[in-house]
């Protein structure tokens, strides 16, 4: 966004027009925040009981590692659907370890997905990268047309980009390579539940478009996969024959070429 600087009114004059502003239309601000917040939840895949589980589970998280460790450690905790990812820098494997379960016995989480690196924090040049290609990401979401841009959760941690979300297979596929595609992306994680449209529908979740009306296969049973940071992933396939990601939770590492 470009910031514009006007020198040519006074300060207080300037002042002024924005709280007359405030003041005049804060009413339809309220409102139309509050319906904005509304279709938010509407069209998250996840119940409105699970979205207020993750907020919750976010913030004791958060407590209880800055509690323990201060300025120690940097440890992001992302929540989806009671899954927790953890990424950012911490000084030990023991603290590794630490904060895993540390978070691992919050109420509520039903899986945690450990992807902390042994190692000095990073930098606010770094940072800024991250968050500058998270926003990337998400934009490229809202513009492909065949996907539901909230159905992700996209957290990037050192040019890694961790996708999070309930969707199908073909989503899966569609949003990984979507985010390989972004300039500064060295790798890719997928931390997904995968469903059909048999499941979605079950769940009241509305598949999405083009989606067949029953699926190909029976749906396979709920699979947990993680993936050990550090592992080294296996080539990334071509996007016409990429391998459909586990069913259920699970932590999968695509490189990027």
């Amino acid at each position: 966004m470009t910031r514009k600087l006007y020198t040519s009114l006074p300060l207080a004059a300037i002042a002024a027009a924005v709280i007359a502003s405030s003041l005049a239309g804060c009413a339809a601000v309220a409102v139309g925040a509050a319906a904005g917040a509304g279709a938010i939840m509407m069209n998250d895949r996840r119940s409105s009981g699970a979205q207020i589980d993750d907020e919750t589970i976010e913030m004791r998280a958060n407590s209880r590692i800055g509690e323990y460790f201060g300025d120690r450690a940097h440890v992001n905790v992302a929540s989806y659907n009671r899954q927790v990812l953890l990424t950012g820098e911490v000084p030990s494997e023991a603290a590794k370890q630490q904060v895993e379960q540390l978070v691992s016995k919050v109420d509520g989480v039903r899986l945690v997905v450990n992807e902390l690196a042994v190692m000095p924090p990073t930098s606010l040049t770094q940072r800024s990268s991250d968050v500058l290609i998270t926003g990337k990401v998400r934009a490229s979401f809202v513009d492909a047309a065949d996907l539901q841009a909230q159905a992700f959760r996209v957290v990037t941690e050192r040019g890694t980009v961790y996708l999070m979300g309930r969707v199908t297979a073909r989503e899966a596929e569609r949003g990984t390579n979507i985010a390989r595609q972004i300039p500064g992306v060295t790798r890719v994680v997928r931390i997904f539940e995968v469903m059909t449209a048999e499941e979605m529908r079950a769940a009241g979740i509305a598949p999405p478009p083009g989606t067949p009306l029953t699926p190909t296969n029976p749906p396979a049973p709920p699979v947990t996969t993680i993936a050990p940071a550090g592992t080294p992933a296996a080539p990334a396939p071509a996007p016409a024959a990429a391998a459909e990601p586990p069913a259920g939770g699970g932590a999968v590492a695509t490189p990027v070429r």
